[in-house]
């Protein structure tokens, strides 16, 4: 079972290699724009517009966990 697990996920690893060995110029100029944007999106978009506000406002676990479970369950009660 192993062995047809490594063999599987060496297949797949030749299989995008070679896609990519062989893939145009203007190809691969496309997938760093992918990269660059998915980079922006995840890293540096987070940064800015999306600060860690239990940090901000809580200063230890306890607090912040007390927090987010009496968030859940009023949110709960307001659907009821």
């Amino acid at each position: 079972m192993m062995k047809l697990s490594s063999s599987i996920i060496s297949g797949f690893f030749r299989l995008y290699s070679d896609g990519f060995r062989n893939m145009s110029a203007s190809g691969r100029k496309l997938w760093v724009i992918i990269l660059i944007k998915l980079f922006i999106m995840f890293a540096i978009l987070r940064i800015f517009f999306f600060p860690d506000f239990l940090k901000e406002k809580y200063s230890n676990d306890k607090e912040r966990s007390e927090y987010v479970l009496d968030q859940l369950i009023n949110s709960t009660n307001k659907h009821d």
